[in-house]
């Protein structure tokens, strides 16, 4: 199964908090939405929550959490916050249902762009495009001398004389919490290397050159993070630089109005944008979208209602009042200063996560066994080739391999 890919050149071309208007309908029916918890969920669900009767939870644990409550009857959840990797075992399970009947009736305002469709059915709606991209704190590189970073071998150099200065207590934050975010990293690092992940049948295809060079940059940037680096997720990094303890970090562009937050920033202004540092061939990075589905467990009645909040909640008003907090697909977004990571990574030839069922079990070992090598308990090789077998034995479980 393939997700269909949203136009990079439409989704790009959009990128060339206040008070909510209330709510266009009063919303009866009891819902509830279960996504991540980053800034761009927050003020849609609060534009959702307008209606009435609306309950959000804003969880980083969603992708764990939402197969079980969505394959629930009734589910536990009406609405999911998903993207183009965490739809897929929602997919797979049958657990949200197709929306063309709900975008007929309500979605007029709707771009192609932010129709998901699957064998030809609209599974999500997007909302905005996100990716990992190069954030640094300008102040801190112009006191040094430094030049923006545009590749990894010139961010370790960068984060070399910022470790000499001791202007702040580590130059690096890195996504290298161990599962998800680990594999994640490894994920953005191999593409920008130009690796494969699969050969013929679907057989993992890691334990090369690409893959070694992959772990010799995360192995380097380690001397440079907090050595607590295998419990920091997206939260922790944000959190870093929002209390002056990093420089840099390759975090997501969902992340970057977090930085000129003056309730919890130290940092407003200081923090800069700019493309995901390169690989040997392409950006370090992937391209992804956020969006919503909805339960296929839930009656029509509930469907309609979810439908309807989700849509109030991704609508042109709530873009003009948090237009910087995204980069959103939605009519009405100007693209800001801080859109300008993300857009330069697709410009230079980013690629989209690679959503499918056998990368899905990848990402899984991958964020399973890295440690190992990081730790110092296997070498490199090893660990590739280890993770490989597992996920050989899983792939087949799953029927992807024979």
């Amino acid at each position: 199964m393939k997700l269909k890919t949203i136009a990079l050149a439409g989704a790009m071309s959009l990128l060339s908090s206040v008070a909510f208007a209330e709510c266009a309908f009063e919303n009866t029916v009891p819902l509830k939405s279960l996504s991540a918890g980053f800034e761009a969920w927050k003020v849609v669900t609060d534009a959702m929550a307008e209606c009435g009767n609306f309950e959000a939870s804003l969880d980083q644990e969603f992708r764990e959490k939402q197969p079980e409550a969505f394959a629930a009857d009734p589910a536990l959840y009406n609405i999911g916050g998903v993207a183009n990797g965490t739809m897929v075992p929602l997919l797979n399970a049958g657990t949200i249902r197709p929306l063309d009947d709900l975008v007929e009736k309500y979605g007029a305002a709707l771009t192609p762009n932010q129709l998901i469709k699957i064998d030809g059915k609209v599974m999500a709606v997007a909302m905005q495009v996100n990716a990992q991209h190069l954030m640094y704190r300008a102040d801190i590189l112009a006191d040094l001398g430094i030049e923006a970073p545009t590749s990894w071998a010139e961010v370790l150099d960068a984060a070399a004389k910022i470790k000499e200065s001791g202007v702040v207590e580590y130059p690096l934050g890195g996504t290298f919490k161990t599962g998800w975010n680990l594999g994640q990293e490894f994920i953005n690092l191999f593409l920008g290397e130009g690796g494969e992940f699969f050969g013929d049948g679907n057989m993992p295809s890691i334990n090369n050159e690409k893959g070694l060079a992959a772990l010799e940059v995360m192995m380097a940037m380690t001397e440079y993070m907090d050595p607590e680096y295998l419990v920091s997720d997206s939260t922790y990094v944000q959190q870093q630089f929002q209390q002056g303890k990093i420089a840099m970090a390759n975090l997501w562009a969902s992340r970057a109005a977090a930085m000129n937050d003056e309730a919890e920033s130290q940092v407003v202004g200081k923090v800069a944008m700019a493309g995901a540092p390169m690989g040997s061939e392409f950006p370090a990075t992937t391209i992804w979208w956020d969006g919503i589905v909805l339960a296929a467990n839930q009656t029509d009645a509930e469907a309609e209602a979810a439908f309807q909040v989700a849509l109030e909640g991704m609508d042109a008003e709530m873009v003009k009042a948090n237009n910087d907090t995204g980069i959103w697909l939605i009519p009405g977004y100007v693209p800001g200063e801080l859109a300008a990571g993300a857009a330069a990574s697709a410009g230079a030839g980013a690629k989209p996560y690679p959503s499918s069922v056998p990368f899905g079990i990848l990402h899984t070992e991958l964020g399973n066994g890295l440690s190992d090598y990081l730790t110092g308990a296997k070498d490199a090789a090893t660990t590739l080739a280890d993770i490989e077998a597992a996920y050989v034995t899983a792939a087949k479980e799953a029927g992807v391999v024979e």
